[in-house]
């Protein structure tokens, strides 16, 4: 085969031509997969628990953990009633605790349950709190309550997860008219703005329906995906659509689709680079919740750019004659104002900036994070969050910690619930040791058989007997032999195995007894199902101490570590409290890391995309200064901020704002090798406008709707800060980047590199064929532009492509060549044959579909 035959477009331009001639195949592909994303979005299971994403090896996780081997926690609800007497809840509380499935009601004459004219109902199922039944049985006492003026703090169900979904519902829908507003004003037809629809749609439908693959994945996760994919990917589809644009003014459709993809490919690779190393910092996380949302919010970008390039290309085609029809007057202004003055203010802007994100970086150091929900107040609340602070008005509520320690003596559990019950802090807490059962004991107590005997008006024979069977039973052989006089057993485990003796038939007793037995065995069996495992026994710390005190929690929580350890060697504290305290001590590593890595891989991207080192550094600089004033806010408003809204949007806006400072940047390094500063930077600001302000809207807008439209106060500081973060960085990069860049021209250019391939320098002279970049002198007339044909001399090094000599009665691409050409190609023969392009278009024999 001659080389004439071997030649031919480069391996993109043909994926390229394939692409787009080959649409309707793509678009069987994606509408079958819309199809398998509408039942598969359905099999990803959503975590609501913060907790769950703790690492293994903080306290909570393992106490959790733990606390599901050893013991049930069995379901239960609040339910306030309110605009009734004391009398009228007493009688609701008797109706609802004969309700099958409802193990008790607790309700007393006390400020704690009747207040104000509102009763508070404590309602324990009979079953595990996982059980479907507990749901079925609230339901039922809903039911029972609807004529009244109610309200119900739970946790059984998903009613959280389901309210935000309902939400982010609503903001999607006003998120979608947001991106369809900026979309009329910045697009130049209106028939670009279904393309652009249709491209992002199919990007979401697969992200939706992809998630499965993970398994599970977090409520945040589930909730800001897909808004956030549209606001960051939108300017992927935007690229493309101006490339096409562009090569459309003089070739046809196909052919404009074609070479628009081949030049898009690597620009929108290298623009999502930004955003993808961003978002990778997030992975390094230690709380879990970080490197879920990272992956797939990765997940989505990377969609996006699938959509992108086999499905987009043949929206346009079929698009393509309604967007020559729907063209109107372009509303994007002329920004040539703000230029001069960027180039006016150089010198005055970038000392004051400097000052700027000095104070900044300082102030946003002193942003106070909060761990957990209740220091921040979202803009909306939903009806679950309604019911909690109107039981919250009414009725002192108690923060529940956990303490668990290994079974096995009742004296030292006695002990350690005194110790703890007698702090200022503690309210009151509860375990085996001091629970009352009946006749003034405990259930620890331990009796001997005439106490037993007294007890429950038993002979004291039978009494004995019991207790005989139980020495044998336990392997006591010593005491059944010797005598029981002295022999004491724990009430709770006697009851136990006496019940197990009568249900059994071994011991017989009357009727009354019996059913003061049964009572008894109810009672106890529900506590120590709850309070003591097989290794270890659970004691409950209501803590007495105001919900803004985090530091002061923290600290004591350490010291009823500290009073546990008087008696074991061995303890867990566990509660919504320990496990703000663990991500507490987890953020200051997780913060740090998530800068560094972030940084670095915007770094590494920018490096390779300017070669300069002076370059990535002032950009950088510039979005961490952003950063830097975003989280400034906060601090001096005296607002709390979630920390891992933090570390979530502060990797975001490094990854995804970087995007308008590279598209400055990039404009003004490539006219400023051929003006001068000022026309320059004038042309850059004209020609970066639209992009920017297509795209930076969308994100701010964006985030603020979540922000404004959320009950989730993790959710709402992402909007809030991603929203706040686009707008100063969009500001930054109007109004401060074009003087950095001016002022720092000279380190830019002094810290320029290349980064060659071994170079090649070749001579040639006559006709000759240019193909790539290459740094030399040519003498000749050159005709061409990204690849030239000279008529002359040239003797250059090779960065990238190669230098053909060609025969002098062959000008065109079917020239013979002396080795393989690496091509780009261009238009159709007609359009090469105007322009005097040496370049092919694959497949130009194709049907126009």
């Amino acid at each position: 085969m001659s080389e004439k035959e071997n030649r031919g477009p480069g391996f993109i331009a043909k994926v390229c031509a394939f692409i787009v001639d080959k649409r309707n195949l793509f678009f069987l592909i994606f509408a079958l997969l819309a199809i398998f994303s509408a039942f598969s979005r359905n099999w990803v299971n959503v975590e609501n628990s913060l907790a769950y994403y703790l690492p293994e090896t903080t306290e909570t996780k393992r106490g959790i953990d733990l606390m599901a081997e050893e013991f049930t926690t069995y379901g239960s609800c609040t339910f306030m009633v309110a605009n009734v007497s004391y009398e009228q809840g007493e009688r609701l509380a008797r109706s609802i605790g004969e309700m099958e499935g409802v193990f008790s009601v607790d309700y007393k004459d006390t400020a704690e349950y009747y207040n104000n004219g509102s009763a508070r109902l404590d309602v324990s199922f009979e079953y595990p709190e996982d059980d479907e039944r507990c749901i079925d049985t609230q339901d039922r006492i809903k039911d029972f309550l609807a004529n009244k003026d109610y309200y119900l703090d739970t946790s059984l169900g998903d009613i959280s997860a389901q309210l935000i979904k309902d939400e982010m519902g609503t903001i999607s829908v006003i998120v979608v008219i947001i991106v369809l507003g900026v979309l009329l004003v910045t697009t130049e037809a209106y028939a670009e703005i279904p393309v652009l629809l249709i491209t992002f749609g199919g990007a979401a439908v697969l992200q939706m329906g992809t998630n499965y693959v993970f398994g599970t994945i977090s409520y945040v996760s589930d909730s800001v995906t897909i808004v956030l994919q549209l606001a960051l990917s939108i300017d992927y589809a935007i690229i493309y659509l101006n490339r096409y644009k562009e090569e459309h003014q003089t070739l046809p459709p196909r052919e404009a689709a074609i070479m628009a993809l081949t030049k898009a490919i690597p620009e929108i690779s290298g623009s999502s680079l930004t955003t993808i190393g961003g978002l990778i910092a997030m992975t390094f996380m230690q709380f879990k919740m970080g490197p879920d949302m990272g992956i797939v919010l990765i997940k989505a970008i990377l969609l996006s750019l699938v959509s992108v390039f086999l499905l987009m290309p043949g929206v346009i085609m079929l698009f393509a004659g309604p967007m020559e029809k729907t063209k109107h007057k372009n509303f994007i202004p002329k920004i040539t104002w703000i230029a001069k003055y960027d180039y006016a203010t150089r010198f005055f802007v970038v000392p004051v900036f400097i000052v700027l994100i000095v104070i900044a970086f300082f102030i946003s150091d002193k942003c106070h994070y909060a761990y957990g929900y209740s220091s921040i107040t979202p803009p909306i609340k939903n009806e679950q969050q309604i019911a909690q602070d109107m039981i919250k008005g009414n009725f002192d509520t108690k923060d529940l910690v956990a303490v668990i320690v290994p079974a096995g003596d009742h004296e030292k559990e006695k002990a350690l619930l005194s110790d703890l019950t007698e702090r200022d802090e503690v309210d009151h807490a509860v375990g085996l040791a001091n629970t009352e059962a009946i006749g003034g004991y405990t259930l620890t107590d331990r009796l001997s058989p005439r106490q037993f005997s007294e007890l429950l008006n038993l002979d004291f024979e039978v009494a004995e007997l019991v207790y005989t069977a139980y020495a044998i039973n336990d392997k006591d052989y010593a005491k059944a032999v010797n005598g029981l006089s002295d022999y004491k057993v724990p009430l709770i485990d006697m009851f136990m195995f006496v019940h197990k003796e009568v249900e059994e038939g071994y011991v017989t007793i009357d009727e009354e007894t019996k059913k003061t037995l049964d009572d008894a065995y109810r009672m106890m069996n529900f506590a120590k199902t709850q309070l003591q495992g097989e290794n270890y026994v659970r004691m409950l710390v209501y803590l007495d101490m105001p919900a803004d005190e985090q530091d002061r929690i923290y600290e004591f929580i350490d010291e009823m570590h500290s009073m546990a350890y008087k008696y074991y060697d061995e303890c867990l504290v566990c509660g919504e409290s320990v496990s703000e305290y663990d991500l507490k001590k987890s953020f200051s590593r997780d913060n740090l890391v998530v800068n560094i890595v972030s940084i670095l891989a915007v770094l590494v991207v920018l490096l390779f995309t300017f070669k300069s080192a002076g370059m990535p550094v002032l950009l950088i600089a510039v979005i961490q200064g952003s950063i830097w004033i975003n989280f400034s806010v906060p601090t001096l408003a005296k607002d709390d901020i979630f920390f891992m809204s933090y570390l979530i949007v502060s990797s975001i806006q490094m990854g995804a704002n970087i995007d308008y400072a590279i598209v400055i940047a990039s404009r003004y390094t490539d006219l400023r090798k051929t003006m001068s500063r000022k026309d320059a930077i004038i042309d850059t600001m004209n020609l970066s406008f639209p992009t920017i302000v297509t795209s930076g809207p969308m994100l701010a807008l964006a985030g603020i709707t979540i922000g404004r439209l959320t009950s989730d106060a993790a959710i709402y500081n992402i909007g809030q800060c991603i929203g706040r973060g686009t707008i100063i960085s969009i500001f930054i990069t109007l109004f401060v980047l074009p003087q950095i860049l001016l002022v720092g021209d000279t380190i830019i250019s002094k810290t320029a590199f290349v980064m060659n391939m071994p170079l090649r320098n070749i001579a040639a002279s006559g006709l000759i064929r240019v193909d790539g970049a290459i740094r030399g002198q040519i003498n000749g007339t050159v005709t061409g532009t990204m690849s030239a044909i000279i008529r002359g001399d040239v003797s250059a090094f090779i960065e990238a492509g190669n230098i053909h000599k060609l025969d002098e009665n062959e000008t065109g691409p079917e020239a013979d060549l002396t080795e393989p050409v690496t091509e780009e190609p261009a238009g159709v023969a007609e359009a090469a044959e105007k322009s005097g392009a040496a370049t092919d278009i694959p497949g130009k024999e194709a049907d126009h579909e």
